[in-house]
């Protein structure tokens, strides 16, 4: 090869290398400078509306699990939250006007679609997401070889900056049912249908039709999302915990 072909091929490759660099150096930059700051939100699948109740009527039972592989603690922060808007919490669903049962699915890191998705497909629906990659190929030949040598070279030191600084969520998914007593004259009748999968070979059907029940019953789906800068778990468990309760505590 010619030296001013070799010369030619290391100037092309040392700008692509210095764009590279910039270019990722800059999306790192504004990363950090957007992301800095925490920002929590929380949103349901379906609005549910109560009857206003009066406040001897305001009588609670409370029933909050947890199946995720997190140790999360949302119950205290709705009993405290439900205490001050006045509602009485009772250990006996006899003696209760309303039920809140909720079941913590989910808590980790998480991509937005992911979370997105999840609220999408609303109470009892599949939690869970697919991971997205990206294959790229590269054919080298002749004086190319060494010019794209250095010129991912230099895009990997830009990347390297770049993985330094992480756009972090972190997601909470809660299925909610709130169950209500009927007010005075109202009748509620079921009928509930059920496909049971047993193993991947039989399936069992249920049918329960008629009949009348004590309760009004709305379901919702609730994801509390926590997005920052390089965030790490220790410090979006609480404000997720929060948000959770506060929102679940809201509906009444």
């Amino acid at each position: 090869m010619e030296l001013k072909t070799i010369a030619k091929s290391l100037l092309v490759a040392g700008i692509f290398s210095v764009v590279a660099v910039q270019f990722t150096g800059c999306s790192a930059a504004h990363t950090a400078i957007k992301k800095r700051n925490l920002d929590v939100q929380t949103k349901m699948s379906e609005t549910i509306f109560l009857e206003p109740t009066e406040a001897d009527k305001k009588i609670i039972y409370i029933d909050v699990r947890n199946t995720s592989d997190k140790d999360i603690d949302v119950k205290s922060t709705i009993i405290n939250s439900l205490k001050s808007r006045g509602y009485t919490i009772t250990e006996s669903p006899q003696k209760a006007n309303f039920m809140l049962q909720a079941n913590v699915l989910q808590v980790g890191k998480c991509d937005l679609r992911e979370a997105q998705g999840a609220l999408a497909s609303g109470f009892g629906g599949v939690v869970g997401g697919a991971a997205v990659g990206v294959a790229t190929s590269y054919a080298f030949n002749g004086g190319n070889r060494d010019a794209a040598a250095v010129g991912l070279a230099g895009a990997a030191l830009g990347f390297i900056g770049d993985a330094l600084v992480d756009d972090t969520y972190y997601s909470m998914i809660t299925d909610v049912q709130i169950r209500e007593r009927p007010l005075a004259g109202e009748v509620v009748t079921q009928t509930q249908s059920a496909n049971i999968a047993q193993g991947s070979s039989t399936k069992v059907k249920q049918e329960i039709q008629g009949g009348k029940v004590d309760w009004k019953t709305y379901h919702t789906r609730v994801v509390s999302t926590a997005n920052k800068m390089n965030l790490d778990f220790a410090e979006a468990q609480p404000v997720l915990q929060d948000a959770l309760g506060k929102s679940l505590s809201g509906l009444f």
